[in-house]
Formats: C-alpha cells, sequence, structure tokens
C-alpha cells in the first residue's frame, strides 16, 4: 500500500505525501480532474501491469478501493 500511495502522490503536483491515507477519498482531492485520472490510467498499466477502466475509477471512492483493483 505504501508504494502505491508513493505512486499516486507522484501524479499530483500540489498534494504532499502526509496527506494521503488508504481512507483518503481521492476524488475530494482539489487535484482530481481527468487529466489525473487518465495519469492514474497510466500509472495502474506501466506500474502494476494492469488495465483500470473509467468505469473503475468511477465505483472506486478511497485510494485503498483502487489498490485493490492494482492488488488483483
Amino acid at each position: 500500500m505504501e508504494d502505491f500511495l508513493d505512486g499516486f502522490v507522484e501524479i499530483l503536483e500540489d498534494t504532499e505525501r502526509s496527506e494521503l491515507t488508504p481512507e483518503t477519498t481521492f476524488k475530494d482531492l482539489d487535484e482530481w480532474d481527468s487529466m489525473t485520472a487518465l495519469m492514474l490510467i497510466a500509472m495502474f498499466d506501466e506500474k502494476y501491469d494492469k488495465k483500470i477502466t473509467g468505469n473503475d475509477i468511477k465505483q472506486a471512492n478511497t485510494l485503498n478501493d483502487l489498490f485493490e483493483i492494482a492488488s488483483k
């Protein structure tokens, strides 16, 4: 999970790593937008060799939800 959070914070510009926990509702972050979602899709592909869809992202609420998709 820590590696996932480290990777997630890399796609953000203004959020500090210390602000992110598994329970963080990522869609509530000021930086969350469609470009960040595209970077998240790229992160899944590059770091986890996983495909994540827009629907997967829409259904997820927390960073832990995303981590569980990456862990499958």
